[in-house]
């Protein structure tokens, strides 16, 4: 059980096929996309650049272009979730 508390899980969902930028499956029957994975157990997190934050895990590597400060305020206006 405390190996799957480490193993760190992703989704994104687009309301449309037109928000996705690159994708090697093809699915032609919905509009919505939904991908899920984990990247594994978190190696590292931090900002690489200025707007891009990069979670390293163990099978894989997850970036999303965010500022250091929309992520600040996020966190002290509450609307982050439970934080630990």
């Amino acid at each position: 059980m405390e190996e799957m508390h480490k193993e760190r899980s992703f989704s994104v969902e687009l309301k449309s096929k037109a928000n996705l930028k690159n994708m090697t499956l093809n699915n032609d029957d919905q509009e919505n996309v939904l991908i899920e994975g984990t990247i594994g157990e978190l190696q590292h997190a931090s900002f690489v650049e200025p707007e891009i934050l990069e979670v390293k895990g163990r099978c894989g590597v997850l970036r999303l272009n965010v500022r250091k400060s929309e992520v600040k305020d996020t966190v002290k206006k509450g609307t982050a979730g439970d934080e630990e």
